[in-house]
């Protein structure tokens, strides 16, 4: 496949993944401060499924988005409100988060077994997200850290540790049935 060919299936892909994270947006169960939705699933999913650089890049323009005031958002929200709100955070490290799942199923391509995904979805996945979004609760909403961690990131460890389970089964088989990543050198 030319590399034209292949510039352009990845921006698809990409697109594809930004478009999955908006839908996954729209099912959220409301959890004060911050709503619980599939959109870290989508996060850790376009990372290990489109690798490091496209990875990001989906996360990246699926802010783009948001900032434009598209509905992509949890609940249809969008707009550079949210994206500086307390819930702000969160939504910040999904193109990281997404770069170093991305950029470890690489290395581990083609080789990846469904508990070495595990591992990676929870140590880079989940902690960044948390790293990011709590930390961004305690600047930009005040809120005490003790208190940022109580609401904006134990309630939601149950979910996530589905979520990673369900991302590294759906990202060992993907890579199984279809390929994307190329193995880093």
């Amino acid at each position: 496949m030319s590399r034209r060919v292949s510039s352009i299936r990845y921006m698809i892909l990409a697109a594809m993944f930004a478009a999955l994270t908006a839908v996954a947006g729209q099912i959220a169960i409301p959890l004060p401060p911050v709503p619980v939705t599939l959109q870290t699933l989508m996060v850790m999913l376009a990372g290990s499924v489109l690798g490091a650089r496209w990875g990001a890049a989906s996360m990246g323009l699926f802010i783009l988005l948001a900032a434009f005031g598209v509905p992509v958002l949890s609940g249809g929200t969008g707009g550079l409100a949210v994206l500086v709100g307390p819930t702000a955070g969160y939504i910040w490290s999904w193109p990281l988060a997404a770069f170093f799942i991305g950029w470890w199923t690489e290395k581990m391509a083609p080789r990846l077994h469904f508990w070495k995904m595990v591992l990676v979805h929870f140590v880079w996945g989940v902690p960044l997200v948390y790293l990011f979004g709590v930390s961004w609760l305690v600047l930009a909403a005040g809120l005490e850290w003790n208190v940022a961690l109580a609401t904006g990131m134990l309630p939601f460890i149950p979910g996530d540790l589905v979520k990673v389970l369900i991302a590294s089964s759906v990202a060992v088989s993907l890579n199984r049935a279809y390929p994307i990543i190329q193995p880093r050198t």
